[in-house]
């Protein structure tokens, strides 16, 4: 998932990203203001309790009231917006229950991924997915080192999109895009301490699993690993 980067300075009060306002002023799809405003959220430009203003939003983004209530209406479903029908739409707080649902979904989804991925694989494309996880998984240990995490959600989404995009479901494409935005919030809170170590050896055993062509083996891993996540309301 791609980021972009977000200043201090705000638009009547309500801080927006560091770029020019009317960032989708003509090709815009549904999906590019849903997205802008899940990552405003997902990253704390917009925190938790935040009040989202149609006007504000209709500034930054470039578009009509149209394309950002619809977009707000899937945050809804999400959970990641709380909205008052007539009054505020307000970021949602960080709910523990919420986010133990997503993480429980997200597990049985890449565990799921894992075992279609490989139940049919020959050797051939299973060295081939664990060359692209061990790539993958470099860049995130790295990432870590530095510190850096933006670099690192972004190598670990790349690290199980492998699985993903190989299990040829794209029920979990949706399944997915519905429950990480949630734990995304989480996520950077792992990976920018020490804990997120763990993650690099539990990659590393799913790597091994698949250059053995171990459905069973990887689908345990990968569920282990999105159920290891720990998670601090503040």
């Amino acid at each position: 998932m791609q980021y972009i980067a977000f200043r201090q300075a705000s638009i009547s009060g309500m801080p927006v990203p560091e770029t020019q306002t009317g960032v989708h002023k003509r090709t815009l799809l549904r999906d590019d203001v849903y997205e802008s405003i899940r990552n405003a959220i997902v990253d704390g430009t917009f925190a938790p309790g935040e009040r989202l203003k149609d006007p504000q939003l209709e500034e930054w983004l470039g578009v009509s009231r149209t394309p950002i209530r619809e977009a707000l209406l899937r945050l809804e479903r999400a959970g990641l917006v709380l909205a008052q029908p007539g009054r505020a739409t307000t970021v949602a707080p960080y709910d523990a229950a919420t986010t133990t649902s997503a993480q429980q979904v997200a597990a049985a989804m890449h565990e799921l991924a894992a075992r279609l991925a490989l139940t049919d694989a020959d050797q051939g494309t299973a060295s081939g997915m664990a060359d692209a996880m061990t790539a993958a998984n470099t860049r995130f240990s790295q990432a870590l080192e530095a510190g850096d995490v933006e670099a690192a959600l972004a190598a670990d989404d790349d690290f199980h999109v492998v699985f993903v995009s190989a299990s040829g479901n794209p029920m979990i494409v949706e399944v997915l895009e519905q429950t990480t935005p949630i734990l995304r919030r989480i996520e950077r809170q792992r990976f920018s301490s020490f804990a997120a170590r763990d993650s690099v050896a539990q990659h590393a055993a799913i790597i091994d699993d698949t250059r053995a062509l171990d459905a069973a083996a990887a689908a345990l891993h990968c569920r282990e690993n999105w159920l290891s996540l720990r998670f601090t309301i503040t």
